[in-house]
């Protein structure tokens, strides 16, 4: 009996081992799909922050992003880089909101903070180890 209990905790551990990392993986790539979208939304809304339609559309991707990005599940391992990643969609989001309000000044002011967060949060992820993937890698086919 001692034996089976010994063989299950290694067992265990050896899965828990590898599945932490998965798990980190999950959400670094969910990060590094927000962090993309919300940032080339704001470079391809900068010269076109006049187009009420537009403005329209990506408010309301980044509202469900920011929404999303708090609500998923962070690995204790990136638990310090998280609150960094949402006031980089936060920033984004306030920035389409001055877009829609007109007032230019204050969206790119947002744009500024969320890229500045951006660094921080990519910068704590390297402190502890991670790294976002590069998405605009193209998988090679086989």
């Amino acid at each position: 009996m001692r034996r089976f209990a010994f063989a299950l905790l290694v067992c265990l551990s050896f899965t828990l081992t590898w599945v932490m990392p998965a798990w980190a993986g999950s959400y670094l790539d969910r990060a590094a799909l927000m962090l993309e979208q919300a940032h080339s939304e704001g470079d391809f809304l900068q010269p076109r922050s006049f187009d009420k339609e537009l403005v329209l559309v990506v408010k309301a991707m980044a509202e469900t992003r920011a929404r999303m990005a708090r609500k998923m599940e962070v690995p204790a391992a990136v638990a310090k880089a998280h609150p960094h990643l949402l006031l980089v969609l936060e920033n984004y989001e306030r920035a389409v909101a001055a877009a829609a309000d007109g007032n230019f000044k204050k969206f790119v002011e947002h744009v500024y903070a969320a890229r500045d967060e951006d660094r921080n949060f990519r910068a704590i992820l390297k402190e502890l180890g991670y790294a976002l993937p590069n998405l605009t890698v193209k998988p090679s086919k086989k």
